[in-house]
């Protein structure tokens, strides 16, 4: 793991951004953010924030995490799948204990020391893409993992976020919905990209975002959508060869594997379903099931 820190100035684009990263590694975009989350601060500026994002050097897989400080607040923003999991409070945990221990190394700070540290603010949020229905709107780790006792001695709070309004949140929650109707559509295809520009710019969704960064945009989600479909064609092939051999239990078996490594991934289960062809209900098993 590296920490990546920039001040006031766009930040360094790595290999595999996904849309929402990118987005988001734009000062102006990362301010605007900030506000829909603290309306009260008027006087933040582009100045006040330092992106602390953890990046991914030793896989080659995609984080879709942002991490940032706004001036002693630390501000850790998941971007969640479209599939609801209570995991996501473990996941937000890891982040935050690894944000502080690059604070902590970054700024020469001794834990054995007898005086206190000074220790930034956490706050902990997650942006939900799915469906919202009777969701929460709140995850903590007490509720989902211990029967919500008063007595842990550790509790981690996340707040959920869900759009609904006219701000960038809610942008790119639609952004996120229209992408996954042109994809269900179209399949992982030019067509879709372009599909889901068109109809984002003529709905007034991160229009200006979009219009500005057509191309890198473009790059971005052909990157994306090429995994996809390499991950959907070796399912299918997989799933193809073990039915002809006749073994249900192989096939079976070659399926968990194929979930599991996706999931590990961090595919959702609803991009899992639509990659491999089976319900969400049959990849949530798979992906929960013992290896």
């Amino acid at each position: 793991m590296e920490l990546s820190e920039t001040n006031g100035r766009a930040f360094k684009r790595k290999a595999k951004d996904s849309v929402f990263t990118h987005l988001f590694s734009e000062p102006k975009y990362l301010l605007e953010l900030y506000k829909t989350l603290h309306p009260e601060d008027t006087e933040a500026t582009e100045s006040d924030i330092r992106d602390v994002t953890i990046q991914n050097v030793i896989t080659d897989n995609m984080y879709n995490d942002l991490g940032f400080f706004v001036r002693d607040t630390l501000v850790i923003l998941l971007e969640a799948q479209s599939t609801w999991s209570p995991n996501i409070v473990i996941r937000v945990l890891m982040y935050l204990v690894q944000t502080y221990n690059n604070y902590f190394t970054k700024n020469d700070i001794d834990l054995y020391a007898n005086s206190k540290v000074k220790l930034p603010k956490p706050e902990m949020y997650v942006i939900y893409t799915g469906e919202r229905k009777d969701k929460k709107a709140e995850l903590s780790l007490a509720e989902e993992f211990f029967n919500g006792a008063t007595d842990l001695q550790l509790n981690v709070k996340v707040k959920m976020l869900y759009g609904g309004q006219k701000d960038i949140i809610s942008q790119y929650v639609d952004f996120a919905k229209v992408c996954t109707d042109q994809v269900r559509k179209y399949g992982y295809t030019r067509k879709a990209i372009e599909e889901i520009l068109r109809i984002c710019i003529d709905k007034d969704v991160l229009a200006e975002y979009l219009k500005t960064r057509e191309v890198e945009i473009m790059d971005i989600m052909t990157t994306l959508f090429d995994e996809d479909e390499v991950f959907r064609r070796y399912s299918l092939r997989v799933q193809r060869e073990l039915m002809e051999q006749g073994l249900q239990q192989g096939l079976q078996t070659g399926q968990s594997h194929i979930v599991q490594n996706m999931y590990s991934l961090g595919k959702s289960f609803s991009e899992i379903a639509t990659l491999t062809g089976l319900t969400e209900a049959q990849v949530r098993d798979y992906a929960q099931a013992k290896r």
